[in-house]
């Protein structure tokens, strides 16, 4: 159900650097009503009108805190992501989207926050690929959201 609430519909726009536009950006939240300490946080599984962004072009931004690739994200063991907190996912794609709407298939992969798997010590050291649905914890299903890229400054 959660995974339906996932990405805030108005957020998805392009980011620019240096006046070049170097990929896009979106706000989510997180699947599960107690949150989670960050360290589980393995990535999402995303595509935009077909196209897959593998988790080496995703960096996470949240807590007040500049956008971290998810290797630098696994050591974050004592900071905790709320589940009313809003984090910005950046997907690294040079020249952005085009303006118009855009069907993105979307998963977040988050491991585990309570009791224990037979697959926890193993997916410690070796991450479950997010999209496959191992590690998805309270958002199993790829959700397809329909949405337009803002062009106006953050919102």
């Amino acid at each position: 159900m959660f995974e339906n609430f996932l990405i805030r519909p108005d957020s998805l726009r392009n980011v620019e650097k240096d006046g070049k536009v170097i990929g896009f950006e979106l706000a989510v939240r997180h699947a599960n009503y107690r949150g989670c300490y960050l360290s589980l946080h393995n990535g999402y599984y995303i595509s935009v009108d077909g196209t897959e962004y593998s988790v080496s072009t995703q960096s996470f931004a949240v807590n007040g805190k500049a956008p971290r690739s998810f290797d630098e994200i696994r050591t974050a063991v004592h900071e905790h992501w709320d589940y009313d907190d809003e984090g910005i996912l950046h997907v690294d794609a040079p020249g952005g989207l085009a303006e118009g709407e855009h069907e993105i298939r979307f998963q977040q992969s988050v491991l585990a926050a309570y009791g224990y798997l037979p697959t926890d010590e193993e997916w410690v050291r070796n991450p479950p690929k997010p999209g496959s649905g191992a590690g998805s914890d309270k958002a199993p299903q790829i959700v397809t959201y329909s949405l337009t890229l803002n062009t106006q400054e953050k919102v």
